[in-house]
């Protein structure tokens, strides 16, 4: 297997986060319903902020410590359905669950760089990213889960 520098690593997870950016993006464009234009900014707002918090670290301006690590729920959801496809009229619920898959990947890219590291801050910093998209994954599964099962008057 090819060795890959620390820079190399930072650039890859910089391309993804700007991939991830111009996703949400255009996918705003296709939706109509404001609650999820609102959701897919906020997506967009915080793969730019990965981008900016790589570039940072890539520069030496930050250190791994510079992400916060909490407790995250996976629901899990994403993983057991299917990714729909996008197309102009995309009902809500499609929204969140693309955009839920499009999380569970960024997560599986960071776990599985960090799972090749030695212990040491780089690692420290891949389960931190991969901490983050999981929490973008609880987000919008959570949204999922809400659209695609409303409450009703009867509990």
């Amino acid at each position: 297997m090819k060795s890959v520098t620390l820079k190399e690593l930072i650039e890859k997870a910089i391309t993804r986060e700007i991939e991830a950016f111009d996703f949400y993006t255009k996918l705003e464009g296709k939706v109509q319903d404001p609650v999820a234009k609102d959701a897919l900014k906020f997506l967009a707002s915080e793969e730019k902020k990965h981008r900016e918090f790589l570039e940072s670290y890539r520069d030496g301006a930050i250190s791994s410590a510079g992400l916060r690590m909490t407790e995250v729920i996976d629901y899990n959801i994403a993983q057991h359905m299917d990714r729909p496809d996008i197309k102009k009229d995309v009902n809500t619920q499609d929204v969140y669950l693309v955009a839920a898959h499009r999380e569970l990947n960024s997560y599986n890219f960071y776990k599985g760089l960090s799972e090749i590291q030695p212990a040491g801050e780089v690692k420290d910093m891949l389960l931190k990213m991969a901490n983050e998209e999981l929490k973008h994954k609880e987000k919008v599964e959570y949204l999922y889960s809400n659209t695609a099962f409303p409450q009703t008057e009867g509990g």
